[in-house]
């Protein structure tokens, strides 16, 4: 097999166990064995791991996860070098050297740090070391958090260009329900990349009392994952050997299809680092013409708009009825663009006062959703 570049995320209800809050040591043992044979076979690995906040609970000998924000980032800071200092020890058993990379979304925000970050990942690869990745929540505020490490893993295999994003949680796969609620619910082995917007099935879990994921949060990553060329497989997290069985063919846990991957990663920083601050609606010729002629979005074409957003912020792009068609950099402000909406370029002077750009999304800047 041709060496691949592997994202494994492993969640909360894997990592500790539901009672206690406490590490699953036997679990992260095999979790390490996995990883270390992956890297021995040629691949790159990186890890997203999640159990900061639980672990620091555990330590501190609390019952339940904090919900106020600055005790959730203090017990994180507690939890973090506990959880580190276990990988560390594990992964120095086999002689397998790892490095910790702590992100919040401004690091994807911000085109700069945004390659900065790859060059890291790939000076890691090519070092044959393992990146054990988390969020950083001793200092992200909820407008720059990911939210889930679902998420978080989703943009890590985007921005390292992964060819497989691997979600380890608390079931085999993914099913039409909840299982341990629903005896009618039945197993869905794969999800084609033509199907993956139309996916129906209950998502009633909301993750471990120690966590902040569930079924729903992997669906959104695998939609993340696999619109910039990332197969993901949902499995269990407590058999991570089977990411070596599910590489060589075995029909276990649940495949998404990846669509045809850009290789632009300018675009695929636009539609999956940056956190979008408004909405702008267009009319149906203006959908017309971004989709089938791919042209750049003008001021003519706007019909309305939504949120606060400045010069060369991200903002979603929708049709006339509300539906997301694509992510871009727009060229005006919200005040600039409610004065232009629906006007011909070259009356945009005389409005304006000034002389402007003729578009207000030009296609370089404009990545569209795969129909």
């Amino acid at each position: 097999m041709q060496p691949q570049t592997l994202v494994i995320k492993i969640g909360t209800s894997s990592l500790a166990r539901p009672e206690t809050g406490q590490l699953a040591l036997s679990t992260i043992a095999a979790l390490v064995e996995t990883l270390c044979k992956l890297i021995n076979q040629g691949h790159r690995v990186v890890l997203v791991s999640s159990g900061a906040v639980g672990v620091g609970c555990s330590r501190l000998g609390l019952t339940e996860r904090p919900k106020k924000m600055a005790f959730k980032q203090a017990i994180a800071a507690v939890g973090q070098g506990r959880l580190m200092r276990t990988y560390d020890d594990l992964f120095s058993s086999l002689q397998q050297p790892i490095a910790q990379i702590l992100l919040t979304r401004r690091e994807l925000i911000e085109r700069t740090a945004y390659v900065n970050a790859y060059n890291t990942f790939q000076a890691l690869f090519e070092l044959g070391i393992i990146a054990i990745v988390n969020e950083n929540d001793t200092v992200a505020i909820d407008e720059l958090k990911f939210g889930d490490n679902d998420t978080l893993s989703a943009l890590v295999a985007s921005l390292v260009e992964a060819d497989w994003l691997f979600l380890l949680t608390d079931v085999d796969r993914l099913y039409s329900s909840d299982p341990r609620l629903d005896p009618q619910a039945y197993p869905i082995p794969l999800v084609k990349a033509t199907e993956l917007a139309q996916l129906q099935v209950r998502t009633d879990s909301t993750g471990s009392a120690w966590g902040t994921g569930g079924m729903a949060t992997k669906i959104t990553a695998a939609r993340i994952a696999t619109g910039s060329g990332v197969r993901t497989v949902i499995t269990h997290g407590q058999k991570p050997e089977q990411i070596l069985a599910i590489l060589q063919g075995a029909d276990l846990g649940t495949q998404f299809e990846a669509q045809p991957r850009s290789d632009n990663a300018r675009k695929r920083w636009i539609a999956y680092g940056l956190v979008p601050t408004g909405k702008i609606f267009i009319d149906a010729g203006a959908v017309q013409a971004l989709k089938a002629r791919g042209k750049s979005l003008l001021a003519i074409g706007v019909i309305a708009m939504e949120g606060e957003f400045s010069a060369t912020d991200a903002v979603v792009i929708c049709d006339p009825q509300g539906q997301e068609l694509g992510r871009g950099l727009i060229n005006y402000n919200c005040n600039e663009l409610e004065k232009i909406k629906g006007l011909h370029s070259e009356a945009i002077a005389a409005v304006l006062g000034y002389i402007g750009p003729e578009t207000v999304i030009h296609r370089d800047n404009l990545v569209l959703q795969e129909n």
